[in-house]
């Protein structure tokens, strides 16, 4: 997925004070940090803050990085991970409500899982028909327990191997299937009920 040997001297970099190395890995990292927090989220402007939230906690934790335990983007998503669980925490006391704050135009690339559903209630407009079905697994989505919502994600949207995703969880492999199946068949279920009420 990435080259061990760039990621690891460019943290070299970064932590011996080169400004560009620290540019290139905001640059590198900063949309794929921004589409996990998002689809965590929600909301747009908490996935910004959280953002910049990760990368704060990046920055002052860099020299903790060992590319002989597995690769940076690991590593990123690992940090990214546990500051949504603490972010979760908190939210779960002031409970959130399930509402987009954002028009989903504004991230059409950040829900391509939207894509690969069936559109079963077609409609005359076929970009209004994507952006609902967007909005369905994304509202959907966020009605998965914390447990299953990262499972899912992982996988599905960010492409993460299985390996990765156990290191990234700290559970074992046959864990991290167990969630993605279990995800997986609660938003089809979830996703069905939705269409069978538009319908």
């Amino acid at each position: 997925m990435e080259d061990a040997h760039v990621a690891a001297l460019l943290v070299r970099r970064c932590i011996a004070g080169d400004a560009a190395a620290w540019e290139e890995i905001v640059q590198q990292y900063n949309r794929r940090i921004y589409n996990i927090c998002y689809r965590f989220t929600g909301s747009g402007n908490d996935a910004e803050d959280l953002t910049q939230e990760v990368f704060i906690k990046i920055y002052r934790t860099l020299n903790s990085y060992d590319v002989n335990r597995g690769a940076f983007m690991t590593w990123v998503t690992t940090v990214t991970r546990n500051l949504l669980v603490d972010h979760f925490r908190k939210a779960r006391q002031e409970r959130m409500t399930d509402s987009l704050d954002t028009t989903q135009s504004d991230h059409e690339d950040a829900m391509p899982l939207g894509e690969r559903i069936p559109d079963q209630a077609p409609t005359p407009d076929s970009k209004v028909q994507s952006r609902e079905t967007r909005e369905a697994v994304h509202a959907a989505l966020q009605k998965l327990s914390p447990e299953l919502r990262e499972a899912v994600i992982l996988r599905d949207l960010q492409d993460m191997d299985y390996r990765e995703i156990a290191v990234t969880l700290k559970v074992p492999e046959g864990t991290v299937k167990s969630r993605i199946n279990r995800g997986r068949a609660e938003l089809a279920r979830l996703l069905q009920r939705t269409y069978r009420q538009v319908m």
